[in-house]
């Protein structure tokens, strides 16, 4: 084999490598960020649960216009089959008239060392999100 035969050689093996490094870093920022729009959609499915019991009677088992029991319902919880997902885990710290839910993915975020977490502050007419470690 020639030289110049070689030096094709070669530099087609470091083409391919720079392909594939930049394909692996285009599909870990890809899968982090499909984990956190999927991470914010279970919490908004979250919120909508945690205003439908805000807006329930307390005969028909809701809050009775309170997230907890302070006009006399039910305290809203996340439900069982919903706090753990394959998107991540969730958890909600109740008060009268807000619900705060963060929720954890299963994808490292972008300080590389810690998942990607979200945080939505349901009130009764209103949802904030906040993204953490985005």
């Amino acid at each position: 084999m020639g030289q110049q035969q070689l030096l094709l050689i070669v530099l087609g093996v470091i083409i391919v490598g720079i392909a594939v490094v930049v394909g692996i870093n285009v599909f870990t920022a890809s899968s982090t960020q499909a984990n956190r729009d999927a991470v914010i959609a279970d919490m908004t499915n979250l919120a909508s649960l945690a205003q439908q019991h805000y807006r329930k009677p307390a005969a028909l088992g809701g809050g009775n216009n309170a997230f907890n029991t302070a006009n006399g319902g039910t305290v809203w919880a996340i439900p069982g089959q919903l706090d753990t997902t394959g998107n991540g885990t969730y958890a909600a710290t109740v008060a009268a008239q807000t619900v705060t839910i963060v929720g954890t993915g299963r994808e490292t975020g972008n300080n590389g060392t810690s998942a990607v977490q979200a945080t939505m502050v349901v009130g009764p007419n209103a949802i904030t999100s906040t993204t953490i470690n985005n």
